[in-house]
């Protein structure tokens, strides 16, 4: 069950990027470094995200299959799941350092 809760998490990050996105976009003063600087937001949040999941999903696969056969691989497979996890993370901090970029120049 912990893979499947570390992989719903990614899709949270996602959602944190296009609401701090759609809460800047505006009909009028829009502006092109505006829309590309969301744009590279979106991008960066959601290929970690793709990246994290594809390990998360390896790796989860893998370590329960293994933690059947030997239970002492639970910790291994828990620290190996969040460093996949932190994948994810170091993307949506970058998209929320580009979704800020955008609204300062």
């Amino acid at each position: 069950i912990v893979p499947v809760v570390m992989a719903g998490v990614l899709g949270i990050y996602g959602f944190i990027i296009s609401v701090l996105i759609a809460q800047k976009v505006a009909p009028q003063d829009y502006k092109m470094f505006d829309g590309y600087a969301h744009l590279a937001s979106g991008l960066a949040c959601g290929l970690s995200g793709l990246s994290a999941g594809m390990a998360i999903g390896v790796v989860g696969d893998s370590g329960v299959r293994a933690n059947a056969q030997q239970p002492k691989l639970f910790v291994g497979m828990i620290l190996i799941l969040i460093f996949a996890e932190a994948l994810a993370l170091y993307g949506l901090i970058v998209g929320i350092i580009l979704s800020g970029k955008s609204s300062t120049q």
